[in-house]
C-alpha cells in the first residue's frame, strides 16, 4: 500500500541506501497517520564545516504537489550517480554544503491534500502577518481546517514539519555566511517562476541587490532560459509564509547572505496540453503523461546545477560598494517601478 500511494518515499530510501557513506542522514519527525509512521527525512553532503556556502533544496510541503519532490529526487539521483565517477564534483562538494529535504508533509501526500494530516497549510502556518489586503482565504484562514490555506489555531506552536524545516535552515543554512534556499512547487500559471521573499508585503527585502545579481548572472550564463523571476508579493500577499519567517528572524551578522528562492513550476501549461487533467486533484499540479514527466525533471537540471556553482563562487559576483548600489537601483526599476 505505502509503495502505491507513497513512491517518492520509496525511492527516497532507496537513494538514502545507495548514498551510503556520502550522506549524512537524519530523522527530525516521523508523521502518524492510518497506522503508519511517515519519517520526514533530511540528507546532507558535502563539506560540513560552516566556512563553507551552503545550498538547501525542499519539496512536498504541499502533498498534493508531487512534482516537487519528483524533481529533487532526480536532482539527487543525479548527483549521487556521478560521485561514482565525477572528480570535478567531489572536488566541488570540498568547498559546498548541500542539504536536502525532500518530502516535508509525507502525510499531506499519502492523503492526497495540499495540508498535512491536521488540516494545516505548512507555507501558511509561521507566525508572520501580511501586511495591507490580501485575497480572501488564499493568503491564509483561521476559520477551520476544513477549508483550504487553513494556518492554524491562532497562538499554537508550527506543525511539526514546518519546525523541522525551521531547524534545518537555522542549523545548516543560517550558520554559514552565504547560503541559498530553494523550495520546489507546482500549481501556478503558464510560465515557470522563481520566486523570492517578500510573500507578506510588497516592501523589497534587505539582500535585494544579491537577488538582483544572481538573476543577472543565470540569464547572462543561460540566456534562453524559460524562468520569470520576481517576488511572491508580485502576485499575491500571503500570510504565514514560511521562508518570510525564517528570512526575517536572521539575527545573524549583516554581512550574512541567505537567499530563499521557490521554484513554482507552472501546472496550468500541462492542463492546457492535457485538459483531462482538470478531473483528476492531482492532475492539476503535476504532468501526467510520462513524456511530459520526464521533460520536467530534466527542465531544472541546469537551474539546480547553476545554484550549486553561484554559491560555491559567491565572492566573485556578489555585488559590494558602488556596483551594489547600482544593483540595487537596477533591482528597484526592475521588479518595484523605483
Amino acid at each position: 500500500m505505502i509503495e502505491k500511494n507513497l513512491p517518492e518515499l520509496i525511492a527516497l530510501k532507496r537513494l538514502i541506501d545507495e548514498g551510503g557513506r556520502h550522506l549524512d542522514v537524519g530523522v527530525p519527525c516521523t508523521v502518524s497517520m492510518d497506522g503508519r509512521d511517515f519519517p520526514v527525512y533530511t540528507l546532507a553532503l558535502g563539506n560540513p564545516s560552516p566556512d563553507v556556502p551552503a545550498v538547501g533544496f525542499f519539496g512536498g510541503i504541499h502533498g498534493l504537489e508531487r512534482i516537487g519532490t519528483q524533481v529533487i529526487l532526480s536532482f539527487l539521483h543525479s548527483l549521487l550517480t556521478r560521485l561514482q565517477w565525477d572528480h570535478a564534483l567531489h572536488q566541488q562538494l570540498q568547498s559546498l554544503r548541500l542539504v536536502f529535504m525532500p518530502l516535508v508533509n509525507p502525510g499531506g501526500m499519502w492523503q492526497g491534500t495540499r495540508c498535512n494530516p491536521q488540516g494545516v497549510d505548512l507555507m501558511r502556518n509561521a507566525p508572520v502577518t501580511a501586511a495591507g489586503r490580501v485575497p480572501l482565504l488564499l493568503a491564509g484562514q483561521r476559520i477551520s481546517a476544513r477549508l483550504p490555506w487553513y494556518r492554524g489555531a491562532a497562538g499554537a506552536p508550527m506543525e511539526q514539519e514546518s519546525r523541522a524545516v525551521c531547524e534545518l535552515v537555522e542549523r545548516e543554512l543560517l550558520s554559514r555566511r552565504f547560503s541559498l534556499a530553494l523550495d520546489c512547487h507546482s500549481g501556478f500559471g503558464l510560465r515557470d517562476r522563481i520566486w523570492f521573499p517578500h510573500a507578506h508585503t510588497t516592501t523589497p527585502i534587505a539582500h535585494l541587490a544579491d537577488v538582483g545579481a544572481l538573476v543577472e548572472l543565470f540569464g547572462h550564463s543561460y540566456p534562453n532560459h524559460n524562468y520569470v523571476f520576481e517576488p511572491q508579493s508580485r502576485q499575491y500577499r500571503t500570510h504565514g509564509d514560511l521562508w518570510d519567517y525564517l528570512y526575517l528572524n536572521d539575527s545573524g551578522p549583516a554581512e550574512r547572505v541567505f537567499l530563499p528562492l521557490t521554484l513554482e513550476m507552472g501546472s496550468w501549461l500541462w492542463v492546457k496540453k492535457n485538459p483531462r487533467q482538470l478531473f483528476n486533484r492531482l492532475g492539476i499540479f503535476n504532468p501526467a503523461p510520462t513524456h511530459r514527466l520526464q521533460r520536467v525533471l530534466r527542465s531544472h537540471l541546469v537551474w539546480f546545477d547553476f545554484l550549486l556553482r553561484a554559491a560555491a563562487s559567491h565572492g566573485h559576483w556578489t555585488p559590494v560598494g558602488l556596483a551594489r548600489k547600482a544593483q540595487q537601483r537596477r533591482a528597484l526599476a526592475r521588479w518595484y517601478d523605483a
